[in-house]
């Protein structure tokens, strides 16, 4: 909720970087943002008019609901009853999500197919736990997690639930564990990757439909926004 409100202070901003000084027949064709950041603001931007349009329809706005508003809120953003769609992770986690809800629409509308956008988000969101996961198997690493241990575990007493942090930087450093990590998650986060080949490139198709139907939103928005020259304002 409150990562979707701040995204509502931002939409204009981010639209306006999208895609300013266009021209009318350029927004036939919308130019596409140069940078990865502003095309993921341009999606993000695009998905929150969307959902804005989406809860207006029902008489619902994200900017400061009632408290007797707010579980009928709750309930058309992100859908009701019980989550529809589920993917449990190699590392043993499900995560679960709603077909029904203004967010859900949203998607839908964005990235053509909801479901494999789902599937397929969360997967790539969770290749660096993948990779993490894989290197605690490691026996070298394991061994090195055990000298970290031992390390951090005062004389009398057990270990505290959280160390120090200058005693964990220290252990980290004396066990060999930072530079175990620094060595051992490059190379397992690339070859979760190249496992994950599939659903990578289906990620990133995705995203370019998004991004092409995000550009063409805001050409729609700054068309009806623009005034017809001649025209004034009343």
């Amino acid at each position: 909720m409150r990562l979707l409100r701040a995204l509502c202070a931002t939409t204009l901003a981010a639209l306006a970087v999208a895609g300013c000084a266009t021209t009318p027949a350029e927004r036939t064709a919308p130019p596409l943002p140069r940078t990865a950041r502003d095309r993921d603001r341009l999606i993000d931007a695009a998905q929150q008019v969307l959902v804005d349009r989406c809860l207006a329809r029902q008489g619902l706005t994200l900017r400061h609901p009632s408290d007797g508003a707010d579980r009928r809120l709750q309930g058309a953003l992100f859908g009701r009853g019980r989550p529809e769609l589920a993917v449990t992770l190699a590392t043993g986690y499900t995560v679960t999500a709603h077909t029904d809800g203004c967010l859900a629409a949203a998607q839908r509308d964005l990235y053509g197919d909801q479901e494999l956008w789902f599937r397929t988000r969360v997967v790539v969101d969770n290749l660096r736990a993948e990779a993490q996961q894989r290197m605690k198997r490691d026996t070298g690493f394991r061994a090195a997690a055990a000298r970290w241990t031992h390390c951090a575990t005062p004389a009398r007493g057990p270990r505290p639930g959280r160390p120090d942090p200058g005693v964990s930087e220290r252990c980290a450093r004396e066990s060999g564990l930072t530079r175990l990590r620094m060595r051992l998650e490059p190379v397992l986060l690339a070859r979760v990757r190249a496992e994950r080949h599939g659903p990578l490139t289906t990620y990133r198709q995705l995203r370019t439909r998004a991004l092409h139907r995000a550009a063409a939103l805001y050409a729609e928005r700054t068309v009806a926004a623009t005034p017809k020259k001649g025209s004034t304002s009343s």
